[in-house]
């Protein structure tokens, strides 16, 4: 469903260029969790925002089901993203002043979808991850996790083809770091979502089902959990981490 092509990023003057990305290309299959993981300055987040449209490329193509994400023209781009991708933070951002229902159905009443298939589309993806009775509800009259929950849903409401995730878990504690890596979890293998999270920590990316980890702008390695339990995936996503270079604990 997403083709990376051969994709470079430079920044900066003639005289001062620096490359964040080096030729990186691969695939996403519908349906996959993956984890992207590097140190800093590595190029992760760059690389995410060129597929989320943040920025753009400076060679090479991204496809998202058929779209050459490069070639939409700027009227065309709010569209995209709102219709095709899904974004997960990690400070939620739901809008204090509307109700969780009007958070969720947000993106949808934006697209000027018909009221009552909004509202369709918010109970159907609210059941699924278990926050109908607080629909009625403000931001500040929920738990954390229940926020957690409504952002999640947001993202998956106009059934966007990828979701985006930036270091989601960077600014959370340990429990609710986990609380979330399960949501998304639930989301990806109940709800068929296909997820893409950059992450530095290990744990967090041993939650995936493939990893791919940039150095310098390259993809250097990648990493299927395949059948094996997350714990034993967390040890091989620590020694290829290592392999990067530097103490495990840049990186982690």
């Amino acid at each position: 469903m997403l083709q990376v092509k051969n994709i470079e990023k430079y920044y900066g003057s003639k005289n001062h260029v620096t490359k964040a990305l080096d030729r990186v290309s691969f695939d996403v299959e519908k349906g996959e969790f993956i984890a992207i993981m590097g140190a800093s300055g590595s190029g992760k987040t760059t690389l995410l925002n060129c597929i989320s449209t943040i920025d753009t490329v400076s060679a090479g193509s991204i496809v998202l089901e058929g779209t050459e994400i490069s070639e939409l023209a700027e009227s065309e781009l709010a569209r995209f993203r709102r219709e095709k991708l899904g974004f997960v933070f990690q400070d939620y951002n739901l809008l204090d002043t509307l109700t969780i229902e009007e958070n969720i159905g947000l993106a949808l009443a934006l697209n000027h979808s018909d009221p009552h298939a909004v509202q369709s589309q918010v109970i159907e993806v609210s059941e699924k991850l278990g926050i109908t009775d607080i629909l009625s509800k403000f931001p500040y009259q929920i738990s954390g996790g229940q926020k957690q929950r409504a952002a999640c849903a947001r993202a998956m409401v106009a059934g966007q083809s990828l979701l985006l995730a930036d270091e989601p878990t960077g600014a959370l504690d340990s429990t609710a770091s986990k609380n979330l890596l399960e949501i998304m979890t639930q989301m990806n293998q109940q709800m068929g979502a296909t997820i893409l999270m950059v992450t530095h920590d290990a744990y967090s990316a041993s939650y995936a089902s493939r990893i791919l980890f940039l150095k310098d702008g390259k993809i250097f390695n990648e990493l299927l959990r395949g059948g094996r339990n997350r714990t034993i995936f967390y040890r091989e996503i620590l020694n290829v981490l290592a392999l990067l270079g530097g103490d495990v604990s840049d990186v982690i």
